[in-house]
């Protein structure tokens, strides 16, 4: 898929994958259901929903490594500042041949645009959180939170998952 059709499916699942309301308990469901995909799957993927600045589910499991702990925190740091998936961001700084350095002075070590991570939002309301994987190819991360997040909103995934 070309950036251009990445980055307008994107944007059809920012829009569409929108919660009516979201708490603690409904973090832990998230959480919890992408870690039985991963574990029916045999993914060695570290699984993280925190609403802002407060941790609401965090899992590691086998095969993943400390290094995904850094790449989640790095990715939702993304996802927290500009209310957009992490994958979005990098597609639309691919197409501009851009760097997060150089477009907006953000540090490598802090902010990564790879996917993996979601904006949990919630109507009326925008941005309250984030849900992020580590621990496979980029794309394959975000479509598996995408997966995840279609599943638990009644979302037909065939519409929404990108190519």
């Amino acid at each position: 898929m070309a950036i251009e059709e990445d980055i307008a499916k994107i944007a059809e699942q920012e829009r569409a994958l929108v919660f009516d309301r979201f708490d603690l308990s409904t973090a832990w469901d998230l959480g919890s259901l992408l870690r039985h995909m991963a574990t029916e799957r045999g993914l060695g993927i570290a699984i993280d929903v925190r609403l802002h600045s407060m941790p609401a589910f965090y899992a590691a499991l086998p095969g993943s490594t400390a290094d995904n702990e850094g790449w989640v925190r790095r990715k939702r740091n993304l996802v927290l500042r500009f209310f957009q998936s992490s994958y979005a961001i990098g597609r639309k700084l691919a197409q501009q041949e851009a760097t997060l350095q150089e477009k907006f002075g953000l540090s490598s070590t802090d902010y990564a645009a790879h996917g993996g991570s979601f904006p949990i939002t919630v109507a009326g309301v925008g941005c309250v959180g984030a849900v992020t994987v580590s621990g496979l190819p980029q794309r394959e991360d975000h479509n598996l939170v995408v997966e995840a997040l279609a599943r638990m909103l009644g979302k037909d995934i065939s519409l929404l998952r990108l190519d």
